[in-house]
C-alpha cells in the first residue's frame, strides 16, 4: 500500500506576505476553489484575527462547499497576559467557521526570552492551553512549531517539550518550522531522527528558501516519515518565500511513489502554476522546474537530435504528466534536427537535406548574429521558415508598396507628447493614406495599420488583434543613442498569443519589422483556420 503525504497549502496567508503579491477576497476565494479542484488536503485561507479582508474572507468561503479540501484558519498560541478564552485571536479562530485551525507558538529560547520577555515555564503553558482550548471546539488542531530547528540548534531540550506541551494537549499534528529557511538538509534530518525517537506523535514540515533549501528539506522531513507538508503555488512567500509546492508534489507523486495528488490532478500542475501566477499579477517564472515554459525546452543541437530519438535522454519525466510540453528552441547554436523538430511542431512541411532547410539553418544563424532572437518570436520564426520556400507568397506581396511614417509632437498646453503615424498603401495603381494618433510612436503605427488592412483583408480578425507586451533591448550600448535595438512584441486576438522580432539601430524601425509580422502572422493563422 502506498504511503500518504497531506498537501497543506499556505499560499493565501503566507504566500500573500510576499512582497508585490496582494490578493483580494475575490481572488482568495477562486485561488481556494481551484486548489480545492486541484486535490490539495488543506487550504490555509489567513489568519480572521489579523485584518478585516481575512475575516470577509472566511464569512465569504461559508456559502462555498469544497469538495475535497478542509479550509484552515491561522492564528497564534494565547497572549501572556490574557486568559485563554479571553484571547481575541483565539475567540476570532473559533468563530472563522470552519473546522480546522493552525496556531504557531514559540519554541526558540530567545524569542521566548527576549520577544515575548517570558520564563520558559510560562510558554510551556500559553502552548498547552491555547492548544487544549481550541481542541474541545474545533475538530481538528495543528500545531506550528515556529523557528523550531533553529530553537533546537539552541536549546534542543526546550524545544522538544514544546512539542510535548502541545502533544499532550491534544494536538493532531506537529509541524517543524523552518521558520528562518537557512537550516541545511543533513541537518534537518538529523534533528528528525532525535525528535522520532523522543516523540511519538504525527509531524509535518514548514520550510521556508532563504537559502534555497525548502524543497530539499520538505522531501527530507518527507522521508523520515512527515504525514504532512507546507507550501505555496510557485514558492511565494515572505523574503525569498516558502516550499514550492509547484516543485514538491511531481517529486512526491512520480519519483518518491507517495499518494498525495491523482494523475488526473497532476496534469493540471502548469494550469494551477500560471492561475495563481495571474490572479496575484505576477510574471510567471519561464525556469521554474516541472511547470516554467523552459523545464522541457531544448535548444543545442545534440541535445535535439537526442530527444527526438528517446526523450529521456534528456528529459527526467514525461512533460505532459504535470501539463507541460516539449519545446524546440531555435537559435545560432541550432542544428538539423532543431529546424526539422520545429518544422514538425508548426506543421510545416521539411525534409532532411533538402536546400530549404540549408537556407533556414543559414538564415537563422545570419539573423541572430545580427540580434535576432527567435526563442520568444515564434511567429516571426515561422514566417522566416514558410519564406524559405519558394511556394510561399507573403500576404503583403498584393501591395506595390506599404510605407509609414511617424510624427511626435510635445505641445505646450499638453502634460504629454503624442505621436502621429501615417500609412500609405498603393494597390493596383490606387494610392491610399490613412493616420491614427497614440500615446507614442509604436502604438499610433499600431492603431493605422490595423486601421488600414481590415479594408484589404476583410472577415481576418484583425479589429480583434491587440498588441499585449512590447520589450526592447539595446544590443550594442557601447554605441550610445546609435545603439542597434532588438524588438520582441507579443500579439493577441483574445483566443491565441504570438511573439515577433524586429532589429535596427532605429526602434520605429525595429518596431515596424514586429508589428508587421505579428499582423501577417495573424493574417496566415486565420487563412489556415478557414480553409
Amino acid at each position: 500500500m502506498k504511503r500518504t503525504v497531506h498537501i497543506y497549502d499556505t499560499t493565501l496567508r503566507d504566500g500573500s506576505q510576499a512582497e508585490d503579491v496582494n490578493f483580494s477576497v475575490e481572488d482568495k476565494i477562486r485561488v481556494a476553489k481551484k486548489l480545492d479542484e486541484f486535490g490539495v488536503h488543506y487550504i490555509e485561507g489567513g489568519w480572521p484575527g489579523s485584518n478585516p479582508r481575512d475575516i470577509e474572507f472566511f464569512r465569504e468561503m461559508r456559502k462555498v462547499r469544497l469538495r475535497k479540501a478542509k479550509l484552515v484558519a491561522f492564528g497564534s498560541t494565547r497572549r501572556a497576559k490574557l486568559r485563554v478564552a479571553q484571547d481575541p485571536n483565539i475567540r476570532s479562530l473559533v468563530s472563522s467557521g470552519v473546522g480546522v485551525t493552525t496556531i504557531f507558538g514559540k519554541t526558540w529560547d530567545l524569542h521566548v526570552q527576549k520577544a515575548l520577555r517570558i520564563t520558559l515555564e510560562q510558554n510551556l503553558e500559553i502552548i498547552g492551553d491555547s492548544v487544549a482550548y481550541l481542541k474541545k471546539r474545533m475538530d481538528e488542531v495543528i500545531y506550528d512549531a515556529e523557528h523550531f530547528f533553529d530553537g533546537y540548534k539552541a536549546n534542543p531540550d526546550y524545544a522538544l517539550q514544546t512539542l510535548l506541551a502541545a502533544r499532550d494537549a491534544g494536538a493532531d499534528c506537529l509541524v517543524l518550522c523552518d521558520t528562518n529557511g537557512g537550516t541545511l538538509p543533513g541537518e534537518v534530518s538529523a534533528i528528525i531522527d532525535d525528535v522520532k525517537r523522543r516523540i511519538t506523535a504525527p509531524f509535518g514540515i514548514h520550510a521556508h528558501n532563504d537559502a534555497e533549501l525548502a524543497v530539499a528539506n520538505s522531501l527530507a522531513a518527507i522521508r523520515l516519515g512527515a504525514v504532512q507538508v507546507h507550501g505555496t503555488i510557485n514558492g511565494y512567500g515572505e523574503r525569498c518565500g516558502n516550499a514550492n509546492l509547484c516543485a514538491i508534489i511531481p517529486t512526491l507523486k512520480l519519483k518518491m511513489d507517495i499518494d498525495c495528488i491523482t494523475d488526473g490532478n497532476l496534469r493540471k500542475l502548469r494550469e494551477l502554476s500560471r492561475y495563481v501566477d495571474e490572479l496575484a499579477n505576477m510574471p510567471h517564472r519561464k525556469r521554474q522546474p516541472y511547470v516554467g515554459d523552459s523545464a522541457f525546452a531544448h535548444k543545442g543541437g545534440i541535445h535535439v537530435d537526442a530527444v527526438a530519438k528517446l526523450p529521456r535522454t534528456y528529459e527526467h519525466i514525461v512533460p505532459e504528466q504535470v501539463g507541460n510540453r516539449r519545446r524546440v528552441l531555435v537559435s545560432d547554436l541550432a542544428g538539423k534536427s532543431n529546424i526539422l523538430q520545429k518544422a514538425k511542431e508548426l506543421g510545416i512541411s521539411l525534409e532532411q537535406g533538402s536546400p530549404e532547410l540549408a537556407e533556414i539553418l543559414r538564415r537563422i544563424k545570419q539573423l541572430e548574429n545580427e540580434g535576432f532572437e527567435f526563442e520568444g518570436a515564434e511567429g516571426s520564426l515561422e514566417l522566416l521558415m514558410l519564406r524559405a520556400r519558394h511556394s510561399y507568397e507573403s500576404v503583403f506581396s498584393m501591395f506595390d508598396r506599404i510605407d509609414y511614417r511617424v510624427l511626435t509632437e510635445k505641445r505646450k498646453v499638453d502634460p504629454h507628447p503624442v505621436s502621429e503615424a501615417t500609412i500609405t498603401v498603393e494597390y493596383r495603381g490606387t494610392i491610399e493614406h490613412t493616420a491614427a494618433w497614440g500615446n507614442g510612436p509604436v502604438n499610433a503605427l499600431d492603431k493605422a495599420l490595423r486601421k488600414v488592412l481590415p479594408k484589404y483583408f476583410p472577415g481576418r480578425g484583425l479589429e480583434n488583434m491587440r498588441l499585449l507586451d512590447y520589450k526592447v533591448r539595446v544590443l550594442t550600448a557601447a554605441e550610445g543613442t546609435a545603439a542597434r535595438v532588438r524588438v520582441l512584441i507579443e500579439s493577441g486576438d483574445g483566443k491565441d498569443k504570438w511573439g515577433t522580432v524586429g532589429v535596427s539601430e532605429n526602434v520605429i524601425e525595429a518596431s515596424w519589422q514586429a508589428l508587421v509580422d505579428g499582423i501577417e502572422y495573424k493574417l496566415l493563422r486565420s487563412r489556415k483556420k478557414s480553409v
